[in-house]
């Protein structure tokens, strides 16, 4: 290490420590004008697209859950929830995430060239200007706009409300310890905006489902956040890891246990049968291998434990399907 520049270190250990993966389907198929783009809006790291995806897709399933339960609503009859509602969620969250991790690295762009992960962002490492970057911004704005108008006004209200809380989202690490809580306020709010999709309201079961996001995401992000702590020490950058250190386990196992409760409240409100209990069971299972497992010193089992959280998602979007097809009435 250079004492008397601290840069080179991180540019030397920024290399190896990297989060731009070097070889993806982003890489391979997009031409070298488009690559920078593409680094800004994460399509090479799908992870943080499926955490604000699926959050909408409990919002949506309990929804339809709550009509096929109690059989008075316009979705009764559906196999499954909403096909074309699925797909727009889909891309809504693709075009939303890349947006605010553009308007992340835009926001963070003088502290991530001292962090050995993101040196080598688009933005510090100089392959996108400013003014390209809010330009790309602008766009993904747009077209996140275009697929919230496919949805029922209250949606649309609801949809774009959240982007007060992405705006701020870049600043609360600075400020607070606890950046990680506003983030699951920011990722979850899909569980609002798929739930008014098929309601005309916000009902306290939704409300509950929302809460149980919020905790889950402090668990998950406190891990990856793990990753992290060391350089965000060195630059001032605060977070749950750093506020909760080496006892950041039983944190960790608190955030998950209110999830696995606050999400059972919502079945139980929806009246979901047997196979939602089921695969709430398998869930926390998932959360706890989680919990046991994770070695806080391991960046790269960080990593991997974060990204188990895809399918902890899915598990409960499953969960919530399975209780809507064996209801007993």
């Amino acid at each position: 290490m250079t004492q008397n520049n601290p840069h080179s270190s991180v540019a030397d250990r920024a290399k190896d420590a990297s989060d731009i993966r070097p070889t993806s389907w982003m890489q391979e198929l997009l031409p070298d004008s488009l690559k920078p783009y593409g680094l800004l809006a994460r399509l090479d790291r799908p992870i943080g697209t499926w955490l604000l995806l699926v959050p909408c897709w409990w919002g949506l399933t309990l929804a339809w859950a709550d009509f096929y339960t109690d059989g008075t609503g316009p979705h009764p009859a559906l196999p499954f929830p909403p096909l074309p509602f699925l797909i727009l969620f889909a891309i809504g969250a693709l075009v939303m995430r890349g947006a605010g991790c553009t308007w992340n690295d835009i926001t963070d762009r003088d502290f991530d060239g001292k962090v050995a992960r993101t040196a080598l962002r688009p933005i510090p490492a100089g392959d996108v200007t400013l003014r390209q970057a809010y330009i790309f911004l602008a766009l993904q704005l747009l077209a996140g706009l275009a697929i919230l108008l496919q949805f029922n006004q209250t949606t649309i209200v609801i949809g774009a409300s959240a982007l007060l809380l992405v705006a701020a989202y870049p600043f609360m690490k600075r400020i607070t310890y606890w950046p990680q809580a506003w983030l699951g306020l920011t990722f979850n709010w899909g569980v609002l905006v798929g739930w008014s999709s098929l309601h005309a309201g916000l009902h306290p079961q939704a409300l509950i489902l929302y809460a149980a996001g919020i905790f889950w995401t402090l668990g998950y992000d406190t891990i990856y956040a793990h990753q992290d702590k060391e350089d965000d020490a060195l630059i001032g950058v605060k977070s749950t890891a750093l506020r909760f250190g080496d006892g950041s386990r039983p944190w960790i196992a608190g955030f998950y246990l209110m999830t696995l409760l606050l999400i059972c409240i919502s079945g139980f409100m929806a009246n979901l049968g047997i196979g939602f209990w089921v695969g709430m069971a398998a869930a926390a299972g998932h959360l706890a291998w989680q919990v046991k497992t994770v070695d806080f010193n391991d960046a790269a089992r960080c990593l991997r434990i974060f990204k188990s959280n895809r399918d902890f998602a899915l598990i409960v979007v499953g969960a919530l399907i399975a209780g809507a097809a064996t209801y007993a009435g």
